[in-house]
């Protein structure tokens, strides 16, 4: 049976040095599925990786419609019967020019609820073994957050519906004006990507146990100089070129399938970086 992956966000940056790097490391047996909101820059990075010996099919996904990612898993599921390795790493940028009011919802929408609309299409077609990785960042973690914030993500006991829930009251305190006073950090990156890790372990959670081996975490890929990255980052000497980032992120997709831990952490440079 081929193995079958697919990268959301797979058309440029971080995403398609993933691709590349799960091309090379599967094999020209696999299947791997470079997912783009775009059908004409997935198309064409499809071919760039044809450039360069490399297969990889071009897959139709926006994650911020249920439709698109339920008919996506659906296609996947008619043609291989399931999945082994997804990397969920579709995000939407910000800019530093653009007031944080302006930008929140659709940052939510996308990294967010993105990424759980991903969770619940997709997990349930892993095979036994299978690999999930949420790329997310180092800044996904409690310690990020004022501490008053600390028992919103209560991931031992919230369901993914729970944590939709504190990201979209986020949403509306940053619209409304009344997110510093509530120890909101000011810039969206931070909760946003706090809520994804949180989302990651809810589901790992649920997944412990279930017999089918799954191993389930979130990736820090590090600084990575990508246009996304530029604007926030004066210094961007000690960044990594995409498919230098991508290395760690692809051990953790490419675990043994021996392997069970890492298990529901989120790792940069395969390192476990605590919750809080």
């Amino acid at each position: 049976m081929s193995t079958v992956a697919l990268v959301t966000g797979g058309n440029q940056g971080l995403g398609l040095a993933l691709v590349r790097g799960l091309s090379e490391r599967l094999g020209p047996d696999a299947v791997v599925y470079l997912a783009a909101r775009d059908p004409k820059r997935g198309r064409a990075a499809v071919s760039r990786l044809r450039g360069e010996g490399l297969t990889a099919r071009p897959a139709l996904l926006d994650v911020t419609d249920d439709a698109s990612v339920t008919a996506l898993a659906a296609a996947i599921a008619e043609e291989h019967g399931g999945i082994d390795i997804v990397l969920s790493n579709a995000a939407a940028r910000i800019s530093p020019e653009l007031r944080a009011a302006a930008q929140v919802g659709g940052f939510v929408d996308t990294n967010n609820h993105g990424t759980t609309r991903m969770l619940k299409a997709f997990v349930p077609l892993l095979r036994d073994g299978g690999r999930y990785v949420v790329v997310a960042s180092f800044f996904g973690t409690l310690s990020q957050l004022d501490p008053r914030l600390h028992g919103r993500f209560d991931t031992a006991n919230m369901s993914l519906e729970d944590v939709t829930a504190v990201m979209d009251e986020y949403t509306a305190a940053v619209g409304d004006g009344t997110a510093a006073g509530a120890g909101w950090p000011d810039w969206i990156n931070v909760p946003s990507k706090v809520g994804q890790v949180a989302s990651m372990r809810v589901m790992a959670r649920e997944l412990a146990g279930d017999g089918r081996g799954i191993v389930i975490n979130a990736a820090c890929p590090g600084l990575v100089d990508t246009p996304a990255s530029r604007p926030w980052f004066a210094d961007m000497s000690a960044a990594k070129s995409p498919d230098d980032a991508a290395e760690d992120v692809l051990w953790l997709a490419l675990l043994p399938k021996a392997a069970r831990e890492p298990y529901g952490e989120l790792v940069q440079y395969r390192t476990v970086v605590p919750w809080l």
